[in-house]
């Protein structure tokens, strides 16, 4: 598939996901919604696109699994934007989000005391932290005093919130690595 077909793909998807308006909709009677939400009863489709010309709106089909299709009166382009957020909103994981934390192995006290209080704020706003601590080379070898490393942050962090741990520190081919929550 080459980038011309793809794009054109996804503009026909783009187009097939969008609401009717105006001129077409098929339905041959529609329920009307005004601007303000309220219900104006069910008319014939060529005097609710009157009504839309009247006002200077759009008539926009909201749903047409009912009989007759419910349509209300806006800007177009507004809709669709509101919509987007909308969609945009629901994917959206609310809190609970992965945030990552790298320490390194010769990570000095303050710097950790810093990357603590980043974690603390992570955790406050209900995030899930994942600790990385990557070993190169040498290092490789020093696998306690790096777990050392690791514990002494998560003791500063355990004095400014309580956290648990959903595992334990992990040894990975490429380092420790550990995931906590907030109790």
């Amino acid at each position: 598939m080459n980038i011309r077909s793809s794009s054109l793909f996804a503009t026909l998807k783009c187009l097939i996901k969008k609401p009717l308006a105006n001129n077409r909709i098929r339905a041959l009677q529609v329920r009307v919604i005004d601007e303000n939400g309220k219900q104006l009863g069910v008319v014939p489709l060529q005097e609710a696109l009157q009504l839309a010309r009247e006002r200077n709106l759009d008539l926009i089909q909201v749903t047409e699994k009912v009989e007759p299709a419910v349509c209300k009166l806006g800007d177009y382009g507004k809709y669709l934007y509101q919509e987007e957020k909308k969609e945009k909103q629901v994917k959206k994981p609310r809190g609970g989000e992965l945030k990552g934390i790298r320490l390194t192995f010769n990570i000095s006290q303050h710097d950790l005391e810093t990357k603590a209080n980043q974690t603390a704020k992570f955790l406050q706003k209900g995030n899930r932290v994942r600790i990385e601590l990557p070993l190169r080379g040498r290092e490789r070898a020093l696998g306690d005093f790096a777990k050392e490393k690791v514990n002494k942050f998560l003791e500063i962090l355990q004095n400014l919130v309580p956290f648990k741990a959903e595992g334990e520190l992990k040894r990975e081919p490429r380092g420790l690595t550990m995931i906590i929550t907030k109790m």
